[in-house]
């Protein structure tokens, strides 16, 4: 797995809706309950039952979603002992959410620094340019449709889960699809870990096409231990999803410069 960095693909225009999707999500993750304990992995029994409360209103689950239907008892967020010990108080929903909504509100939650940090970088190295080939109003669409096929994708293929789906990596990856379509042959700059961290120039076919394979190979279950708990899935849907999106946009776009190679021997010398 590369890290990408910087990409050579100058934008034409101010990505206003990109920095506002940054910002809105880092500020709603510092609004979460439970993100000072995310940092050092110590999150006390009161916090994490406050967090199970705020993830069950605000988080889109795949059996909601599906069925349409709220389960029977939800967390209050607080906190009681019972037959097992302590642990957190369950009563019956004292509110009305809407399933479809949810997957609104999830796009803007993370699970943890990591999660945020990484979602964030590929949404900033690559939103700019498709931001700039598509304008303000439409990215902020297209941004929102390609997390909706997200979670729905993921949702009807695991129809009974009721674990929170979080996050805004569907829609990250369907913007990762749609640089790929309109933008294959930019340079990107990563950081490959190889003993040490080896910084590379690679075309972007080869940086995000590498990165699909592993979420489509992930998500089948293979190669990965634990694959249940990451929505491997729905990176692949919004993936597909943006490139779908964006293969109209691909006539007429301008493509970024070719970086200048190096030069050696007698051509090197010409130049002087």
């Amino acid at each position: 797995m590369v890290i990408p960095v910087h990409d050579l693909n100058p934008a034409r225009r101010t990505p206003w809706v990109l920095y506002a999707l940054v910002v809105a999500n880092v500020v709603v993750f510092l609004l979460t309950p439970g993100t000072a304990g995310s940092l050092t992995g110590n999150v006390p029994l009161a916090e994490l039952c406050r967090l199970e409360a705020f993830l069950d209103r605000f988080a889109a689950v795949p059996q909601e979603l599906v069925h349409h239907r709220m389960p029977r008892l939800v967390p209050t967020g607080e906190t009681g002992v019972g037959p097992e010990g302590p642990g957190c108080v369950v009563r019956p929903p004292e509110y009305a959410k809407s399933p479809e909504l949810s997957v609104l509100s999830a796009m803007f939650l993370h699970g943890g620094w990591l999660h945020l940090l990484g979602n964030m970088l590929f949404l900033w190295i690559f939103g700019n340019n498709v931001e700039d080939r598509t304008g303000h109003w439409r990215f902020a669409l297209f941004y929102l449709v390609c997390g909706y096929v997200a979670a729905y994708a993921y949702s009807l293929t695991n129809a009974a889960s009721a674990a929170p789906l979080i996050g805004a990596s569907g829609a990250v990856a369907g913007v990762l699809g749609a640089y790929l379509v309109l933008y294959p042959r930019a340079r990107v700059w990563v950081l490959v870990p190889f003993l040490i961290f080896l910084p590379l120039r690679l075309p972007a076919w080869a940086v995000l096409g590498s990165w699909f394979a592993l979420q489509a190979v992930y998500s089948s279950g293979a190669g990965v231990a634990g694959a249940g708990t990451v929505a491997y899935l729905a990176h692949v849907a919004g993936f597909v999803a943006g490139v779908l999106l964006a293969l109209p946009l691909r006539p007429g776009t301008v493509q970024p410069p070719e970086p200048p190679r190096a030069a050696f021997g007698r051509q090197a010398r010409r130049t002087w």
